[in-house]
């Protein structure tokens, strides 16, 4: 399932895996988000909703450009730098390109989109 990030002029294409996480995320599509810096190494936003947890690990390892769901505190979670495992931590696809434009410092918009 591949989604888009439009970041102002900018894409940013990901694939999602077909977890109940991902498809919960989906359902929500399209849908503006406000990304803000966490830590210096991820942009967050809390989603309107929580999603899915059902047959997810516990924990996983998130490494750059994973687009993540952060279950206890009901976020999206795109890394850019190093992080580690984590527990609560649901990986729900992966950045596919221009993941550079994320990394830029502050707060921004962004339209998150299915692709037909």
């Amino acid at each position: 399932m591949k989604i888009k990030f439009n970041v102002g002029d900018k894409t940013i294409m990901a694939t999602l895996n077909e977890s109940k996480a991902s498809q919960d995320f989906l359902a929500l599509l399209p849908l503006t988000l406000t990304l803000e810096d966490y830590a210096g190494i991820e942009k967050i936003s809390y989603l309107p909703k929580k999603l899915s947890t059902q047959g997810a690990p516990a924990a996983s390892n998130f490494i750059p450009g994973d687009v993540a769901y952060y279950a206890p505190w009901g976020n999206l979670a795109i890394h850019h730098h190093e992080f580690g495992y984590a527990s609560g931590l649901l990986i729900l696809g992966t950045i596919d390109s221009n993941k550079d434009v994320l990394i830029k410092p502050g707060t921004f918009n962004v339209t998150v989109e299915l692709v037909k």
